[in-house]
C-alpha cells in the first residue's frame, strides 16, 4: 500500500489505525529517511524494492517512490530528465515488477485543503508532543501550496492506470477519512475469515522444594505509580 498526500493530511494516523490491531511479523510500516550517499548511485526506485512484501506480507509505504514527483521535484531535488524519466518509468515498473508478480497494489493519496493544512500545521506548534513532526521542508509546503498542487496533478496524471490506479481520499475529517479508507481498502481486497486453532493453556508445573518466588538479582525499579 502506498499513501501519499501533502504534509498533515495524515497518512501516518491513517497506517497506524490499520496496523493497531495487527501482526508487526505481518504488516510493516515503512518511511524511509533520506537516502544515503550510496543510495543516490542507485536507481532510484532501487531502496523501495527491498521493502516489497513477500507472500503473506503487507507493507505500507509512509511516502514512498513518488517522492521524486512530490517534495524532489519542488524542491529542485531532481532534474527535469530524472523527474520526466521517472513519470514515464513508474507506471512500467508498477506493472511488471509489482502486479504481474501477483502483488496487490493500492495506491492513496491524502488530499487536505489549505486552510486545513495550515491550522494543522499551528496546532504542531502549539502542542510539544507534535513538535517531532515539524522540520522546515514540511512547514515549506505551506509556502509552496500550488507549486506542489501542480507537482501533484501531473504526478496523478502520469501515473493512474487500469492496473495501479490513485484513491483520492478527502482528509480535513482525519476520523472520516481514516474509515473511509480502511473501507475502501476491504472491499478492494478479496479476503475471507480465518479460523483460528486457539492454544489450551497447560497446567503448570509443580513448584520444586528449593523454589522461591521472584528474582534473586538486578534491581527493583521504584513504584511511582
Amino acid at each position: 500500500m502506498v499513501f501519499e498526500g501533502r504534509d498533515t493530511a495524515g497518512k501516518g494516523g491513517a497506517i497506524s489505525r490499520i496496523t493497531a490491531r495487527t501482526s508487526p511479523r505481518v504488516y510493516r510500516h515503512v518511511a524511509l529517511p533520506a537516502p544515503s550517499d550510496r543510495e543516490k548511485t542507485q536507481v532510484f526506485i532501487q531502496r523501495y524494492i527491498a521493502q516489497f512484501p513477500a507472500a503473506g506480507e503487507i507493507v505500507l509505504f509512509d511516502r514512498s517512490w513518488y517522492n521524486r514527483a512530490g517534495v524532489e521535484r519542488v524542491m529542485g531535488f531532481c532534474t527535469d530528465e530524472e523527474y520526466e524519466r521517472f513519470l514515464t518509468m513508474v507506471p512500467v515498473v508498477e506493472r511488471e515488477m509489482i502486479v504481474n508478480n501477483g502483488i496487490i497494489l493500492r495506491k492513496y493519496f491524502l488530499d487536505v485543503s489549505q486552510d486545513e493544512q495550515r491550522r494543522r500545521f499551528e496546532a504542531r506548534i502549539k502542542d510539544p508532543l507534535k513538535h517531532w513532526k515539524l522540520s522546515p521542508m514540511d512547514t515549506e509546503s505551506v509556502r509552496r501550496w500550488w507549486d506542489y498542487t501542480l507537482a501533484y496533478r501531473r504526478m496523478i496524471e502520469a501515473t493512474h492506470m487500469s492496473w495501479a490506479p490513485w484513491h483520492i481520499v478527502p482528509a480535513d475529517n482525519k476520523r472520516r477519512a481514516r474509515l473511509n479508507l480502511i473501507r475502501h481498502l476491504l472491499d478492494s481486497i478479496p479476503y475471507k475469515k480465518v479460523d483460528v486453532e486457539l492454544p489450551k493453556i497447560p497446567k503448570a508445573q509443580r513448584r520444586p522444594k528449593d523454589a522461591t518466588e521472584g528474582l534473586s538479582a538486578g534491581l527493583l525499579i521504584p513504584s511511582k505509580y
